[in-house]
């Protein structure tokens, strides 16, 4: 995401290299040009505008730090500013109702019903939460049955009534049913239309009404741009909306949006959407996605990411395995799933600073561990526990099996006992201590 906003604002602070002093005059010069970065990333003009000035008003008459080059200090003030016009700090999603109810809103082709089931996936996981998912979109075909096909999934109960084409009702029935049942959040997703009209806005404002959500939020497809600007600005005259949700970041987006809402509509943006998988949602943190616009990388979320997956039982067990060289291919394939779960592979190299520019233009696939999970899960049970037993005719069995090569096969054992003699090394010396290996100058 956003990168060719990135590569954009890199070149024009590349325009104070080598200056000694921030002017009024270079500075302008390369503000300008940051306007014009921001404008073809389908920034509202007026935000363009107003971010320049800032800027601009902040880096006139500072004194550049010894440590600094002025392009550096530039790049910390559009940071910050970035940061500011993002919200500044991350919004919390409010669920205090006994049960709290979420109320979602949106055109059609936005993203809301995927998105239902993302939200109600990630509060029963990560905050204990027990929620009732609400299909109250009687009219898109195929809606009731999308959003029970999502519970389904993530193993969330849904309630609808097939046969009731009053969304009121059946978002009452829903919050009488979920204090029956003991569930303490509902979401209700609503019907969508493929342009604003009085119609929805009328059956929306009429839902609203009725439950008194604790929540509203306005779903919006961020690859729509300046029109997402507008399409937030006319639902939250007539909702008054809580925050926005940004859904579809990670496709050839251009970012205008996410860096205009919060301006235009003054509401923060609350979550992102960044893939189709049921646990591609992040909460929005302004300061994270400053970074990764200016190309920092987002480390807080890499991390943050990684400990989600980690089991502190489950690493105690895999060192131990290590130390005494018992480390096998059914170990090494569940840390390869554990990975996998952290999310794309392009967007998790990304956030390590400096990586995501040198990745542009090399695909990272999805499937880039496919060969070698093909590869571990042809071998037998013995053979995935004791991988010295792998013999020449063996290895050929499992070249056939997984649709690989020999060849193939040979790299990945031999990597892997790599991989293994220096886990086990690593794990049983200490730092500092005489058995530590010396590397000598050839």
């Amino acid at each position: 995401m956003f990168e060719n906003l990135s590569e954009r604002l890199e070149r024009s602070f590349k325009l104070l290299k080598g200056e000694g002093k921030i002017t009024e005059l270079n500075v302008a010069e390369t503000l300008k040009d940051v306007r014009r970065a921001l404008l073809d990333a389908d920034v509202h003009y007026k935000v363009a505008k107003q971010f320049t000035d800032s800027v601009m008003q902040k880096a006139l008459g500072q004194n550049v730090l010894t440590s600094l080059r002025p392009g550096q200090l530039l790049v910390k003030l559009v940071h910050d500013e970035l940061a500011a016009l993002m919200g500044g700090t991350a919004a919390e999603i409010n669920l205090k109702g006994s049960p709290a109810v979420i109320l979602m809103s949106g055109l059609q082709g936005s993203g809301k019903t995927t998105f239902s089931g993302k939200l109600a996936s990630l509060l029963k996981t990560k905050r204990g939460k027990h929620p009732l998912l609400v299909a109250g979109d009687v009219y898109r075909p195929a809606a009731i049955e999308q959003l029970h096909v999502l519970g389904e999934q993530i193993g969330v109960p849904v309630y609808s009534e097939p046969d009731n084409k009053q969304p009121v009702e059946i978002a009452q029935h829903a919050i009488r049913e979920a204090k029956k049942n003991g569930q303490d959040v509902v979401i209700i997703d609503t019907a969508g239309r493929l342009a604003v009209d009085e119609q929805m806005m009328q059956e929306i404002a009429a839902i609203k009404k009725a439950v008194q959500p604790e929540e509203i939020l306005f779903v919006v497809d961020s690859m729509t741009g300046q029109d997402a600007v507008n399409t937030a600005k006319e639902f939250n005259e007539r909702l008054d909306f809580n925050g926005v949700i940004l859904t579809k970041l990670d496709g050839d987006t251009r970012g205008g949006a996410a860096l205009s809402i919060r301006t235009v509509v003054n509401k923060p943006i609350k979550f992102i959407g960044t893939g189709e998988k049921m646990d591609a949602l992040d909460v929005f943190h302004p300061e994270r996605m400053a970074d990764r616009i200016l190309g920092m990388g987002d480390v807080v979320s890499l991390v943050e990411r990684a400990q989600e997956q980690y089991d502190e039982a489950e690493a105690r067990r895999i060192q131990k395995k290590i130390s005494k060289n018992q480390y096998d291919f059914n170990d090494f394939i569940q840390q390869i799933q554990q990975v996998k779960k952290m999310g794309n592979m392009k967007e998790l190299a990304s956030m390590i600073p400096g990586i995501g520019k040198m990745l542009k233009n090399v695909d990272i696939d999805d499937d880039a561990f496919k060969n070698i999970e093909s590869i571990i899960h042809s071998m037998t049970p013995q053979e995935r526990a004791n991988p010295s037993i792998l013999n020449g005719s063996r290895r050929q069995r499992i070249a056939i099996g997984s649709g690989t090569s020999t060849m193939e096969v040979n790299r990945l054992l031999k990597e892997f006992e790599r991989m293994r003699q220096m886990m086990r090394m690593v794990t049983n010396v200490k730092p500092g201590s005489r058995s530590m290996p010396v590397f000598k100058k050839r």
